[in-house]
């Protein structure tokens, strides 16, 4: 067995091996490093002797590691001598619904909200998702250094904190799920919508977080935001591969061929509506409903405009933001046309609710190329090309611009 076998049983199960060693120890940060040994050790024994069952194989090893690390910490000689008598102190037959309670309580833990956003999301990735530090690095355009740093400052964050190992009690519960559902969206975004580099999408970083959403929907299946969040994701990612061209240049929605949409993922991510909005839709549902309409046209004229400007309506209720405003504009110019829209776009220039993005002069310069406005067209286009960090979006925005003339 080779590197890319221990790196797929590690991917599978690094969850519930990192949630069981914390419940065995106690301690978040040595479970982690313990279970970072064992994976290493793979890498070098597995060449020579593959075993029968990996899984339980870096469980077993992860948790030696674990105890020689206890031994090693003379303040907890004590506690050792009460976990290391006997190896066999955690039974190899562990109660499935325990496991799922850990992997969950794993979750939380590694988005607690003591931690910033930058360790929430490598730990989150590092901890739960399975993936290297050069990994998630790749995946943020960071050096591999930046991404240790984080995940060490996260871990010692949560000891210092005194951060338990449980599910949160159930009067918190809802408001810290809403950490861990946008830790994940976090991710799918940077996937589906890289803020920098010379990528559009990166899948995979979106499809690692589609797998953490369906894990979470699996631990969680009553959580109506919980299956919103999936169904947003995936159907999203059904866009992808009409997203770009051969040579990775974005391909816009009204370009798009919808033929090449995943009708997978469409099927997968409506059903997971369904799951939500038996029990009521929250933002994540309501963008979820907004991908399904367009998900349902069979271009971007026979949409159905009205109801995604009454669904942004009711997202800018229950999760009022900038970024929703304009969007909400946006599919208003649609439905009505983009004098309307144009307004409300400028009245979020005035208030100065975006400040710095590109996102505001890329829509304005839109709506203005529509009205025939074109001198004052191509300069929003040209300020929003000097705003953006992605490559792949300035181009665009830049040919755009030097096609108003």
């Amino acid at each position: 067995m080779g590197a890319a076998d221990v790196e797929a049983v590690w991917r599978i199960e690094s969850a519930r091996i990192v949630a069981a060693l914390t419940r065995f120890t106690g301690d978040f940060g040595l479970a982690e490093d313990a279970a970072q040994e064992a994976v290493a050790e793979a890498l070098v024994s597995w060449a020579v002797t593959p075993p029968a069952d990996p899984a339980g194989w870096l469980m077993t090893t992860a948790r030696r590691r674990a105890i020689d690390a206890i031994r090693r910490r003379a303040a907890l000689k004590d506690r050792y001598a009460l976990m290391a008598a006997d190896e066999e102190a955690v039974p190899e037959d562990v109660d499935p619904d325990r496991i799922d309670d850990d992997v969950l309580a794993l979750m939380f833990v590694s988005c607690h909200p003591v931690l910033s956003r930058e360790s929430r999301v490598a730990l989150t990735l590092r901890v739960v998702g399975g993936l290297t530090s050069e990994e998630i690095a790749r995946a943020f355009l960071v050096s591999v250094p930046t991404v240790q740093a984080r995940i060490t400052r996260g871990k010692k964050t949560i000891a210092a904190a005194g951060v338990p190992f449980e599910l949160p009690p159930a009067a918190e519960r809802r408001e810290r799920l809403g950490g861990v559902l946008s830790v994940l969206y976090v991710i799918f975004t940077e996937g589906s919508t890289a803020t920098s580099g010379d990528r559009l999408v990166r899948p995979d970083v979106a499809y690692e977080a589609i797998r953490l959403a369906r894990t979470l929907a699996a631990l969680l299946p009553d959580e109506p935001e919980v299956h919103g969040l999936l169904a947003l994701c995936e159907l999203t990612a059904a866009r992808f591969p009409a997203r770009t061209g051969p040579d990775g240049e974005p391909i816009l929605l009204e370009d798009q061929d919808r033929r090449r949409w995943d009708v997978s993922a469409i099927r997968r991510g409506l059903d997971a509506l369904a799951s939500a909005s038996a029990r009521g839709l929250g933002p994540y549902g309501l963008q979820a409903a907004i991908a399904a309409t367009h998900a349902a046209a069979a271009s971007v004229e026979e949409t159905d405009w009205d109801r995604i400007v009454v669904l942004y309506e009711a997202l800018g209720r229950v999760a009022p933001s900038p970024v929703v405003e304009l969007n909400r504009a946006v599919a208003v110019a649609m439905a009505s046309g983009p004098e309307r829209a144009l307004a409300m776009v400028d009245e979020l220039v005035a208030t100065d609710r975006l400040p710095g993005s590109h996102l505001i002069p890329t829509v304005r310069g839109e709506l203005l190329a529509r009205l025939g406005r074109h001198p004052e067209a191509r300069a929003e286009l040209e300020l929003a090309a000097r705003l953006c960090t992605n490559q792949r979006e300035r181009s665009v925005l830049l040919r755009k611009a030097a096609a108003l003339g």
